[in-house]
């Protein structure tokens, strides 16, 4: 810890603050601030699009931690106010407000911001959910009735078609793949997804959203790729998402689809990246990229706190990629990753009862696990996608097409 006096950590989402907590934990005793760009304390994104956009709970219930945890711990939240620069020469983090902050050490945790689509930005009625507000403001415009188009059917974009025809809004969902989700869930619970929102009488349209389009200032459609054109009252823009380095120009740190650090987290000497931006290899692929999911933003962040603090100790981040979705009434938990398996083996239950377990390989490798409203069996079977072990257990059962 000699030399680490202050430390800044850039972004207060669920990664930066767990990185703050982190370091306290880990024993930090030096000057420890989090600046984030929204007013609000650090508070907790997947309930956006379900709980909160649904009304089932308020804005509270958000809260990573109680506003005085963050006193007790001696950090200092910076909160409203964004990052400009980043000095590394000077060891200064530039604020918006014209002031600095000193840093012998910097976490980069400046998290992703949602795309936009041409014709959005000068139209009402279009909305985005990255933000606790994004939410609010999306749930006070629904309401019965009204045509929503929600652009993009990944998991946020279905998780919130879900919440909007639980208002009563007559929901068009748009998306590339021919159901929701097939590469991120597999086929089987794909199936039931697409089933439960034919259910709740949610729309699907297989295409691409090119264009919102307008009148009289405000959103009244949208454009497909195919000249199609689908008549809403509100547009979600749900289209993925990019990572937020502007302010990481002139620094010298690598930027290449998020912020690119090595397997300990690191981004260049004094510098480290942890959550949605950092673009980090993938010791079971050996390829790079970057998580977008809760889950990994935590372990990225207690990872990275101990390794800035371990110097020689440092250990490599490796995280199993892990996901939750609830879409209804099921709740769909992934560990590694379904896309591109060859085979898969139901473990426990079936799909026909809308309760099931399941690992997907390549060859007799296991690559990843499904759980369908299985939450305890899905834990047992994090342990063989870890260790990519060869599957001897039970027939094979061909992914149904």
């Amino acid at each position: 810890m000699t030399g680490l006096d202050e430390i800044v950590v850039v972004g207060a989402g669920a990664a930066g603050a767990t990185t703050a907590e982190t370091l306290r934990r880990q024993g930090y005793e030096g000057r420890l601030t989090v600046v984030g760009a929204e007013p609000h304390p650090p508070y907790d994104r997947p309930p956006l699009s379900k709980q909160i956009l649904s009304g089932r709970w308020e804005p509270d219930r958000v809260r990573l931690r109680a506003p005085e945890a963050y006193d007790r711990a001696r950090i200092d939240l910076r909160l409203g106010i964004a990052v400009t620069r980043l000095d590394r020469a000077g060891r200064t983090v530039e604020l918006a407000d014209g002031s600095r902050l000193h840093a012998d050490a910097v976490v980069v945790a400046t998290g992703v911001r949602p795309r936009t689509l041409p014709g959005a930005e000068a139209l009402t009625g279009v909305h985005v959910l990255r933000t606790l507000d994004d939410a609010l403001a999306l749930r006070e415009a629904l309401g019965e009735g009204r045509r929503l188009v929600v652009a993009g059917a990944g998991l946020l974009g279905t998780e919130a078609a879900v919440a909007a025809r639980g208002l009563g809004a007559d929901v068009t969902l748009v998306g590339t793949e021919p159901v929701p989700l097939l590469d991120l869930l597999g086929p089987q619970a794909a199936g039931l997804v697409a089933a439960v929102h034919r259910d709740l009488g949610l729309r699907f349209r297989r295409g691409r959203v090119t264009e919102v389009l307008g009148a009289g200032g405000a959103a009244d459609g949208v454009l497909l790729a195919d000249g199609t054109r689908l008549p809403a009252d509100l547009v979600l823009v749900a289209a993925g998402s990019l990572p937020n380095t502007e302010w990481l120009a002139g620094s010298g740190i690598r930027v290449e689809d998020g912020v690119v650090c090595d397997g300990l987290g690191a981004a260049g000497p004094g510098v480290w990246a942890a959550g949605d931006i950092a673009n980090r290899p993938d010791p079971r692929t050996g390829r790079r990229r970057r998580w977008e999911h809760r889950a990994q933003a935590t372990e990225q962040a207690v990872a990275v706190a101990r390794n800035l603090l371990a110097g020689t100790g440092a250990r490599p981040v490796a995280p199993l990629p892990y996901f939750w979705t609830d879409q209804h009434d099921l709740k769909v938990q992934v560990f590694g990753e379904v896309a591109g398996a060859d085979r898969c083996h139901i473990v426990e239950g079936s799909p026909a009862e809308r309760k099931f377990t399941a690992v997907y390989c390549v060859g007799d490798q296991v690559r990843g696990a499904v759980a369908v409203n299985s939450p305890r069996a899905a834990q047992q079977l994090r342990p063989l996608v870890e260790t990519a072990a060869r599957w001897t257990g039970l027939p094979v059962k061909a992914p149904a097409g």
